[in-house]
């Protein structure tokens, strides 16, 4: 980082709030499941979602996986995102809402930019559009897309997203017959929604870093993530030297309830307790991470008892009041 970077991501509180220079927050992922769940109780999602709030986590993630298989590696039952988000827009007051992400290369983006605008609204601009790309080419055929094209796709469907829910709001039409009208979304929002890049989509660093308030990837070890975020800052210095752009990490925890448990690392994570742990997200922040959302893998530890455990010993390191 540089000493002149700005501080400021895009003049959105929602965004500025959750992403800072030289600052790390803290979010989670739903669903928060205990072990042997596999779909999860979503009203018991909600008070949990709620109490995550009320603790003063900064935002709460919400994936979008339209299929299930036997062959994918998560068996989790979840609620279509838009569901699950107008949720908790109406149950939550302050969290950010993120979608972590939606497969913008699988729906229609006109259908995506009315979704957001909806959670935007109903959330008081609480929303982030995260937006990936989805892997599995089976998936892709399942909607009669080519997994071939996936670049290409996320590229145009951005583009079509992007004009839809930006500051001067205008419709791309995919095709304009000679009586069409000008189309444009209801209810307008009363500023830009913040558009993430989840993943690459198949993109150069350099559109990532032109086109997202951010970039959200996924763990990696220390000296793997300090190369990625290098590549990331020198993306955002050709674009505009000294800018600030959002870098943040999706990280599987298995909190120990033994607080000195010492770091092991698991699958897109790490096993550690609360010390162990706190030690880690200084490094992280220290290095460049400026967010990084918590997936709490099944445990014998009830989710409640891990996020207030989580709220109590470790936000105050990180979250000023």
């Amino acid at each position: 980082m540089t000493a002149t970077e700005s501080t400021s991501t895009s003049g959105n509180p929602i965004t500025d709030r959750l992403f800072q220079h030289g600052k790390l927050s803290i979010g989670l992922t739903l669903p928060l499941l205990e072990t042997g769940q596999i779909v999860a109780d979503f009203r018991a999602q909600v008070t949990l979602a709620k109490k995550a709030d009320a603790l003063g986590y900064r935002a709460l993630w919400v994936r979008d996986v339209p299929l299930n298989s036997v062959d994918y590696p998560d068996p989790v039952g979840h609620l279509d995102p838009w569901v699950l988000l107008g949720a908790l827009a109406s149950q939550t007051e302050h969290i950010a809402l993120v979608s972590g992400a939606i497969v913008l290369t699988l729906r229609y983006p006109l259908h995506i930019a009315k979704g957001a605008v909806s959670v935007s609204t109903l959330s008081r601009e609480r929303f982030i559009l995260g937006l990936g790309s989805g892997d599995r080419p089976a998936e892709y055929a399942a909607f009669g897309r080519d997994s071939a094209q996936r670049r290409d796709l996320f590229r145009s469907h951005w583009e079509t997203v992007a004009a839809a829910v930006g500051a001067q709001s205008h419709i791309i039409p995919d095709r304009i017959p000679s009586d069409a009208p000008e189309f444009f979304l209801l209810p307008r929002s009363p500023a830009a929604i913040p558009l993430l890049a989840v993943g690459s989509g198949g993109q150069s660093v350099d559109w990532i870093a032109r086109n997202s308030v951010g970039w959200m990837t996924y763990h990696r070890e220390p000296e793997a993530q300090r190369g990625r975020y290098s590549l990331w800052r020198a993306a955002v210095d050709r674009l505009s030297p000294g800018a600030f752009r959002a870098f943040g990490v999706a990280m599987r925890l298995d909190l120990s309830a033994d607080p000195d448990e010492p770091p092991k690392e698991i699958s897109l994570g790490y096993r550690t307790g609360r010390r162990g742990l706190v030690d880690l997200l200084g490094k992280m922040r220290d290095s460049g991470t400026h967010h990084v959302a918590l997936n709490l893998p099944s445990s014998e530890r009830p989710p409640r008892e891990v996020i207030e455990e989580l709220a109590a010993e470790v936000l105050p390191e990180f979250h000023s009041p």
